[in-house]
């Protein structure tokens, strides 16, 4: 069950002071104005795809990285929640612009360490590699299901323009973990060059 306690410009949107409410079993949920939404909609899926997002992160987080590294994911953690109570509150915007220059900034950060791509890389490696590979496609996910709201309800750009450099920063720590466990990146090779098969 996703349990939404959002902070949003000085309003606190609806709290759940239980879980078990019962008021979902008709096959609504709650947004954060109060109003009441199927869970089918494209905005719950959203929502979900984005706390889903959040989830694998936090599994990435149990591996063992570099302080800045988990600084950065945890900071992204919470602009997940930021943007999920954009979402979970129609018309108004929570997350800010600077959010994504801050992604910006992580992204020439990370990768001026990392050699140029040669190769498509395949998703694997080590295990926190592997990890950041699953956040990615999770991220692409969610912006897939963001751009389809966006395209029958408003959506702000910079929620559209965040999930974009996630997903590309989440590729940039896949390449930056592997490195540093050691490993080299698996990279794929066409059926020509693997031999006919």
């Amino acid at each position: 069950m996703l349990v939404r306690i959002y902070f949003a410009e000085g309003l606190v949107a609806h709290r759940l002071s239980t879980i078990v409410t019962r008021t979902g079993d008709d096959g609504t949920t709650g947004l954060g104005d109060g109003t009441r939404t199927g869970k089918q909609s494209l905005r719950i899926a959203t929502i979900g795809e984005l706390d889903e997002l959040n989830s694998h992160i936090g599994l990435l987080l149990t591996e063992a990285l570099a302080a800045q590294i988990r600084e950065d994911l945890v900071d992204v953690q919470h602009d997940l929640f930021d943007l999920g109570a954009e979402l979970c509150l129609p018309g108004r915007t929570v997350l800010a612009a600077q959010r994504v220059i801050r992604l910006d900034a992580c992204l020439a950060y990370y990768n001026k360490s990392l050699p140029r791509l040669e190769e498509f890389i395949l998703p694997g490696g080590s295990r926190a590699a592997a990890q950041a590979h699953v956040c990615r496609t999770v991220c692409r996910r969610a912006e897939r299901s963001l751009v389809a709201l966006a395209a029958g309800e408003p959506v702000s750009e910079t929620a559209r323009q965040y999930c974009n450099r996630l997903s590309d920063l989440l590729f940039v720590l896949a390449r930056v973990l592997n490195r540093a466990a050691g490993g080299s990146e698996p990279q794929w090779q066409s059926q020509r060059s693997r031999g006919q098969r």
